[in-house]
């Protein structure tokens, strides 16, 4: 029996973020043996930068130094090569050779969802600042306005929905212009939230003539939806309508019955729960663990042109990143983009969404701590997969040279290097596998995954 053969009735399997581990602490255990115990701290990011060069070119291959690493310990290991070769030198040289910015004035527009968090956060805790930006985070109504915008140079960058820059870029809905996504803003965090009226149709096979909302049609929020009414043997273009409806006007088309349901992000999920008109179904990571939702996304022309403002400001992402992903951290971030100039909502809707300690509609508190997660490195994979999705669903037409496209857009290269340059810890490679509704997705051969679909308009 498939795993979402009967999925409102048992409990779906979890997994890790790249889909090969039992369970995130056996992920991260890994991760921490292939490190040798390094471990990196945002108090000593410039220090862990020169140490992990070092490190590197006493040892260039990778077993070498994990064997000597496991063998002495980090700390033993430092202070050994420290005593032949100055890091304190080398870590305040490093420190003091920040190239010049193109220009210190920066605007980005965002969208107030809890998906925009290290965008958000990065203004009022200081992480823009940090690194010589003055930076001016926008509010903005709709993700058609937040694409316009950015394309016209209204915006020098933008929080986008993962698939935008990839659309835009291969002239999908809108003018061709080549984008980047060097990070991924966060991964899991969505969810389907249906009509208290709802409450007692919990199977999606009773869904037919349902009206779902979708916060784009170039989203995650569309294919992980599309893609959960078709393993439960619903056609998404004949069984169901689904429309376009901006996040901060879900909960509103909720109360007035205009829809049934949606799938999208929080913090909108959790005020439909809070003001009593709707209950959380299912959370997306419940059907891909793991899974990109929002990216820090800037042309390619502005990468190219300002490339020490745009390395200023991927490193104040990924450092922001970094701290919104620790659990001790979450509720002073709540507190500081709960505002209204951010995302004006009650403090305690946006708390329960980013510490995972939540109501959920239906009289039950659930506690999922990696609700919503933080992890900026963009998978080569991720823009594989939603190219298949944009084909499957008639998006895209004809052949798609996947590879290519997912290597120019999504600048996994770069960020391991804008990683490692902030101390954190970056994959060795830029793509992987991973299981989405209880099926493996081998990035090696997405034309098979594709062909493998009974419902789909391609």
């Amino acid at each position: 029996m498939s795993m979402f053969s009967n999925p409102f009735d048992s409990k779906i399997r979890l997994r890790c973020a790249c889909g090969q581990h039992a369970s995130a602490a056996d992920h991260a255990a890994e991760q921490a043996q292939d490190q040798g115990g390094v471990s990196a701290s945002s108090e000593a990011l410039t220090s862990r930068v020169v140490e992990q060069a070092v490190m590197r070119a006493i040892f260039p291959q990778d077993s070498m130094r994990r064997r000597f690493l496991q063998a002495v310990g980090a700390p033993t290991a430092m202070a050994a090569i420290s005593a032949v070769f100055p890091l304190a030198a080398a870590q305040e040289a490093f420190a003091q050779s920040t190239g010049k910015l193109e220009k210190t004035n920066v605007k980005i527009g965002f969208i107030p969802i809890t998906c925009a968090t290290p965008i958000i956060m990065a203004d009022p805790m200081g992480f823009y600042k940090k690194q010589g930006l003055d930076v001016e985070v926008v509010k903005t109504a709709g993700w058609a306005v937040i694409r316009d915008k950015t394309m016209n140079k209204e915006y020098d960058a933008a929080h986008m929905l993962s698939p935008m820059p990839i659309a835009i870029s291969m002239g999908v809905g809108a003018t061709p212009s080549p984008f980047t996504v060097p990070a991924i803003e966060n991964i899991n965090g969505q969810a389907i939230t249906l009509a208290i009226k709802h409450k007692d149709k919990r199977n999606p096979k009773d869904w037919k003539g349902f009206k779902f909302a979708i916060p784009f049609d170039y989203s995650m929020h569309n294919y992980l939806l599309r893609y959960y009414l078709a393993e439960a043997g619903l056609d998404p273009d004949r069984d169901v309508q689904i429309r376009v409806v901006p996040p901060p006007e879900m909960v509103a088309n909720l109360r007035a019955d205009n829809i049934d349901g949606f799938l999208g992000p929080d913090p909108v999920n959790q005020r439909a729960v809070f003001d009593g008109v709707g209950f959380i179904h299912i959370l997306s990571k419940e059907l891909w663990d793991g899974h990109p939702c929002c990216a820090f996304a800037a042309s390619k022309e502005f990468a190219t042109t300002n490339p020490n403002t745009y390395g200023a400001l991927m490193r104040a992402i990924v450092e922001a990143t970094a701290y919104a992903q620790k659990a001790e951290n979450r509720k002073e971030i709540a507190a500081a983009i709960a505002t209204p100039n951010y995302l004006n909502q009650p403090l305690t809707v946006v708390e329960q969404v980013l510490t995972g300690t939540y109501a959920d509609g239906l009289g039950n508190v659930k506690k999922v701590p990696d609700r919503v997660g933080f992890d900026p490195f963009p998978w080569e994979s991720f823009a594989v997969w939603i190219m298949t999705q944009m084909q499957r669903w008639g998006q895209v037409k004809g052949d798609v040279d996947y590879q290519k496209i997912a290597r120019d857009v999504f600048l996994a290269t770069d960020a391991k290097r804008l990683m490692t340059q902030a101390g954190l810890v970056a994959p060795e490679t830029v793509s992987k596998s991973f299981v989405v509704m209880g099926k493996i997705f081998d990035p090696a051969k997405p034309k098979e995954y594709l062909d493998s679909f009974a419902i789909r308009r391609s």
